[in-house]
């Protein structure tokens, strides 16, 4: 065999499941092989001047490479098994909570030190979320912010680099089952190896897809989250984001009872826009360093649709969503949420008169226009419902961004230990469709490598 372990994905179950083998086997040969950029050629030619919107790179630097698509999020790991994914269900809560810490440890060991643990252990923001028919999610976050999370990214590949055979721009288009083993293929080459994990991330669910039905190996449909990105000022969410730095909180509609949550919170963060398999959606960073803070939060509304029968295909429907706002808006799509409810689109005017600066350059117009009905009553209710805990709100000049979709690869059929169907090939991170964060993906990394380890000392 070529290698002891191939890993496919240099994202964080990636990094965490080649840092957990090297250094408890130094002796192991590792490949990783990866379709994006190594951490320091990552560049996203966007800069608002010149370039102001995608140019469908041929390897997206937001969404893959070195770090994968959480390289320039805002770094934010959530310890806890309310959310982020369902490893538990898998290795128990028990292991999930303490491999989450044990990557929070490797962190902080790495250059995110002095950065802090939030947590909503004894808020009394849990009573005032219930008294507002709002469920405000038990967890610890550990923030990083994407500057202090690129110092981590590139501590880890430096101790890594010398150890494990790293191919940048070598995205692999097949794999291949042997008798005792696999063989990797890519576009010029074919390497074997005694074991495979497989960590592709989102960006990849159109790959796992393809390979999942080569190698008959079983998966189920997932849920797709569909809705917008809110950019308010910093100020009206200050009392929340000062103690929790991001509140996880949920609302059930009243018509339909669909549940409508928050997710990604960037306090004094930036809005983003980013390149999924052709499609731009939005996204939101946030900065640890006070320079580059803005004055402005941001976090999606976000509804989740899960389909059966006789339509399977989730990520399809918000494909077809997302695809249709690019058509109208070029793009992401901007709009206030006064012109919303008076179902108007916004211009350019009523942007630039707006008391809320935006961050992200975007085309004015209709969501309406965009995302479903159901959608939309729903991400327009739980603004109402949020503004009684955070009064402003639901302003006029509160700014929606479309869309913000989140795609989850189809949930691999796995075992107890990761594994698929053959024995030795791995199945981590989001493109398993079990985790569906940084803190869950990096947690599975680990917990393969273990289990590698342990089938090497047999």
């Amino acid at each position: 065999m070529d290698y002891d372990v191939i890993i496919i994905g240099a994202g964080p179950g990636g990094i965490f499941a080649a840092y957990e083998l090297v250094n408890k086997r130094p002796g192991l040969r590792i490949a990783v092989f990866e379709s994006g950029n190594e951490l320091a050629k990552r560049r996203c030619p966007i800069d608002g001047k010149r370039i102001k919107s995608c140019i469908n790179c041929k390897h997206c630097s937001i969404m893959s490479g070195f770090g994968g698509a959480g390289a320039f999020s805002d770094g934010k790991y959530n310890i806890t098994n309310e959310f982020g994914g369902t490893l538990y269900e898998y290795i128990g809560k028990a292991q999930a909570t303490e491999l989450m810490e044990y990557v929070d440890a490797i962190n902080l060991a790495h250059g995110g030190q002095g950065t802090k643990l939030y947590s909503t252990t004894s808020t009394a923001i849990r009573t005032m979320c219930m008294q507002n028919k709002l469920n405000l999610l038990n967890a610890s976050v550990r923030h990083l912010g994407t500057d202090i999370n690129r110092v981590v990214l590139n501590n880890l590949y430096e101790g890594l680099r010398s150890r494990v055979d790293f191919r940048f721009l070598t995205p692999v288009e097949h794999i291949e089952v042997l008798e005792e083993g696999y063989l990797v293929r890519t576009a010029s080459e074919s390497h074997t190896c005694k074991k495979c994990i497989v960590s592709v991330g989102r960006s990849g669910s159109k790959w796992m897809e393809r390979v999942c039905h080569e190698l008959d190996i079983e998966t189920e449909s997932n849920r797709v989250d569909i809705g917008v990105r809110v950019e308010l000022p910093a100020e009206l969410f200050a009392h929340l984001t000062d103690e929790l730095y991001e509140s996880k909180i949920v609302y059930r509609t009243n018509k339909f009872e669909d549940k409508v949550r928050t997710f990604c919170m960037n306090p004094r963060g930036s809005v983003v826009s980013e390149n999924t398999n052709g499609i731009i959606t939005v996204n939101g960073h946030s900065y640890e360093d006070p320079a580059r803070q803005t004055n402005n939060t941001n976090f999606a509304l976000l509804v989740s649709k899960h389909f059966s029968e006789p339509f399977k295909d989730s990520n399809g429907y918000g494909e077809s969503i997302a695809r249709l706002s690019n058509m109208l808006g070029g793009g992401i799509i901007v709009q206030r949420f006064g012109d919303l409810i008076r179902g108007r689109r916004s211009t350019h005017n009523r942007i630039d008169e707006s008391f809320v600066v935006p961050t992200l350059t975007a085309e004015p117009g209709d969501l309406s226009l965009v995302l479903p009905k159901r959608i939309m009553d729903g991400i327009i209710e739980m603004i109402y419902a949020l503004d009684k805990i955070a009064p402003g709100t639901a302003n006029d000049d509160t700014l929606l961004y479309g869309v913000e979709v989140k795609f989850y690869n189809m949930q691999v059929r796995l075992n107890e230990n990761l594994e698929s169907r053959y024995p030795g090939l791995y199945i981590i991170g989001d493109g398993s469709g079990v985790t569906h964060s940084l803190s869950h993906a990096s947690a599975s990394g680990v917990f393969v490598a273990r289990d590698i380890l342990e089938t090497c000392n047999e």
